[in-house]
């Protein structure tokens, strides 16, 4: 179990706050397409992944990063037992979707930059340290099914 201090809760809490979901999610999303193509090959129903612009103008991407960036609500709702809020994500996204479970370390390091970006000068070590331990935590649980 993860142990969380009453500064991690709250920086997090503070980030996911102030977050505008239908802005950074698909951002995060289509970073991640874009920087990393091979994470495509699960979106082929999701039309046209051409190139960079297709990427960013797809709305079922779009909508299915905000998707992805709501989902972790249920990680800060379940801050301590983040591994049983997911396990059944987990099993669908490693039975069902076949989903490379490298592909949600991926993700969370292209979230990191859009909210790095968004944030600016307010994204301080700190700041960085309580989110990328809690999106490591996500990251796990999600991949927990693979081990």
């Amino acid at each position: 179990m993860v142990e969380w201090t009453d500064q991690e809760r709250a920086i997090i809490n503070g980030i996911f706050s102030n977050l505008d979901y239908d802005d950074i999610g698909p951002k995060a999303l289509c970073r991640c397409l874009i920087v990393y193509p091979w994470t495509q090959r699960y979106f082929g129903a999701f039309g046209s992944l051409h190139n960079a612009e297709a990427i960013k103008n797809n709305q079922r991407i779009a909508d299915h990063g905000i998707t992805v960036l709501h989902g972790m609500d249920r990680a800060l709702k379940n801050m301590d037992n983040i591994k049983a809020t997911y396990a059944e994500l987990s099993v669908l996204h490693s039975e069902k979707l076949h989903v490379d479970p490298d592909n949600f370390k991926l993700l969370s390091d292209c979230l990191t930059i859009v909210v790095a970006a968004k944030m600016g000068a307010a994204f301080t070590a700190d700041v960085q340290a309580a989110f990328q331990k809690f999106l490591t935590v996500v990251v796990s649980a999600l991949g927990r099914q693979y081990h």
